[in-house]
């Protein structure tokens, strides 16, 4: 691939190993960005930290985290303490075990990306995963350091090759029953979820993602481009 890795390392799977990159299966290259300028002058307005009491810039050397408590107090949290706290990484993405493609309820996808072989002798190795995968209908669950953070990785295959994608922890996925506990349980005839089957039918098609453009982006592109025109 000719595009810049986000990632590079190896994967190993049994006693096979190969040098691996991720890269980004997203972009936002294309969405329309602003900065934010002086009205008056046209110049790019820098952000400024400032104390919140005293109303004084505080420099970059001053500037701390901090873990607000329900008294409204901080615990200063240094940068050193938490960077001791980052796992070591070894540059390797570990299949821990194979599981049927549709075990992992999407609501713990994160971010994909694609998975490629930085060197020729990597892959035939993936194409042979990527095969034998596809041929069982399984999906690898990995682990890795990326990014300075222990992450948790579904890698599928998808046309041949693989796709990684990161999967949110337990903590960060909402429970659905506290969101959904106020419908009740009810129970449909026959005939009502026939005719809900009929429309469901009726309406049968397959997604195109360039049948939906995303109309806020272009407007703003078009708004921009008169502007550049007067």
């Amino acid at each position: 691939m000719t595009r810049r890795a986000s990632w590079k390392g190896h994967i190993k799977f049994g006693d096979l190993t190969c040098e691996v990159g991720l890269y980004s299966a997203l972009t936002s290259s294309e969405k329309i960005s602003f900065n934010i300028v002086n009205r008056k002058t046209g110049h790019r307005v820098e952000r400024q930290y400032v104390d919140s009491d005293t109303g004084d810039q505080v420099q970059k050397d001053d500037q701390v985290r901090g873990f607000q408590l329900d008294n409204g107090d901080y615990v200063v949290v240094e940068g050193d303490e938490i960077a001791k706290l980052m796992p070591e990484s070894d540059k390797v993405i570990r299949i821990d075990n194979f599981i049927a493609c549709d075990e992992i309820d999407k609501l713990y996808f994160d971010r994909p990306y694609f998975l490629a072989a930085t060197d020729g002798d990597g892959e035939d190795a993936l194409s042979l995963l990527a095969q034998a995968m596809e041929k069982q209908g399984v999906a690898a669950i990995a682990e890795a350091v990326l990014f300075r953070r222990n992450r948790i990785l579904i890698i599928r295959p998808h046309k041949k090759s693989l796709i990684a994608t990161t999967l949110n922890f337990d903590y960060e996925v909402r429970s659905q029953a506290t969101t959904f506990k106020s419908i009740p349980e009810q129970e449909f005839d026959d005939e009502m979820l026939e005719l809900a089957g009929h429309i469901i039918k009726k309406r049968a098609g397959t997604f195109d993602p360039s049948a939906y453009p995303d109309r806020y982006n272009d407007a703003l592109a078009e708004l921009v481009q008169a502007k550049i025109e007067g």
